[in-house]
């Protein structure tokens, strides 16, 4: 297998800036995803890597080799597209030998490549077919075993479930993770899901514009995500973001708007001159916001979230509430601000009614709000 670099690369049609300046390092054996939204650069980019789109500037090397003006068949790299791109005139064999045989193997080699590949697909009883007796889960790893029985030095992947049906794409992760486990391969794979992304990955590529905003493990950039971008794109369902100015208390910093005060600890931002009076966005995940029903009588506010890390309590009416089955979305209103909290099934509170809320300040995000970058810890 083989690394992967870009260097400063950049791609443009006539004035369209597509990827800008993008500079990364794919190591060996790494399963790497980029995810972004639609139009972001992240498929040029990897058909750039591949040699079908011309670079504009910038370099690309694989495995310290500089591959900008080499054909595409010299690359040692094999792709597996979208839409399968299967010959409907050759069966499942033919299709995954093709490669082979259009570069002469010897039968033999070819033979054993393509059982193996079938081995380990789950794909020997369907040899004989053709592409269209074949469900779209098969047909992907059809695909796939295409790519497998080159022995290339990268396997590319884009988007290669998103033609699936909900079930079949959780299906295929399974067996792409299962795959990646028992090949040890240098694997880039491109998608706009980001649950795909984040069960997959090793590490995620997430891009915006054509340019990457963070680069890490899952984990890295759903705890700490580098920008408000990243914040709500990563996260399902997605982050709440408060905006306000900072205001000082006495040693005490708080976010204030129309609706709301909220207490920031002096462990995310300190009550500095440089923070009293900024613009921020406070980012809490819905799972991170504490809610009661109104308190009952004789019950003091915020009695049932004792013992939590709360940021003081507040009132909102709930608008509208979903039952996920063991879970249950709020939707809360307070003054112009909606707050989304995740919370155990079956709340048994109506829409219109007042709840108490708090968000767990350990899990708070603070973003500056002119730039969109991250400012704590």
């Amino acid at each position: 297998m083989a690394e992967v670099k870009f260097s400063k690369v950049t791609k443009k049609f006539n004035e369209n800036v597509i990827l800008n300046g993008v500079d990364a390092e794919i190591r060996d054996h790494e399963f790497v995803v980029i995810v972004g939204p639609s139009g972001c650069g992240k498929t040029t980019l990897l058909r750039m890597l591949a040699g079908l789109e011309e670079i504009t500037d910038g370099e690309i090397f694989i495995d310290k080799v500089l591959v900008n003006n080499m054909h595409p068949s010299k690359r040692q790299i094999a792709m597996v597209f979208q839409d399968y791109a299967l010959y409907p005139h050759m069966t499942v064999e033919q299709n995954m030998s093709f490669a082979l045989r259009l570069r002469k193997a010897p039968k033999a080699e070819i033979n054993e490549r393509v059982t193996e590949a079938a081995n380990i697909l789950q794909l020997t009883k369907l040899l004989g077919r053709m592409p269209k007796q074949l469900s779209g889960g098969q047909r992907q790893r059809v695909a796939i075993g295409r790519a497998i029985v080159r022995k290339p030095k990268v396997f590319l992947f884009d988007e290669p479930l998103s033609n699936l049906d909900a079930k079949l794409r959780e299906e295929m992760r399974v067996e792409i993770a299962k795959l990646y486990q028992r090949l040890n391969a240098t694997i880039i794979y491109v998608t706009h899901d980001q649950v795909e992304a984040m069960t997959l990955a090793g590490r995620i590529m997430i891009m915006n514009h054509g340019i990457i905003q963070q680069v890490g493990t899952p984990i890295e950039v759903y705890r700490k995500p580098a920008n408000l971008f990243v914040a709500g794109f990563i996260g399902s369902p997605t982050m709440n973001f408060i905006h306000g100015k900072l205001h000082a208390e006495g040693e005490k910093l708080y976010l204030k708007n129309d609706a709301l005060s909220l207490f920031i600890p002096s462990f995310l931002l300190s009550n500095t001159a440089e923070n009293v009076g900024r613009e921020v966005v406070v980012g809490v995940r819905p799972d991170d916001v504490l809610v009661v029903s109104s308190p009952q009588p004789g019950e003091a506010p915020g009695e049932r979230t004792a013992g939590k890390k709360c940021s003081g309590m507040m009132e909102g009416m709930l608008e509208v509430s979903e039952l996920l089955g063991h879970r249950e979305n709020l939707y809360i209103k307070v003054g112009d601000t909606r707050v989304l909290a995740t919370v155990e099934a079956f709340f048994n509170q109506s829409p219109g009614s007042k709840v108490s809320f708090c968000f767990n300040y350990e899990n708070m995000h603070v973003f500056d709000k002119a730039s969109t970058l991250r400012i704590n810890g």
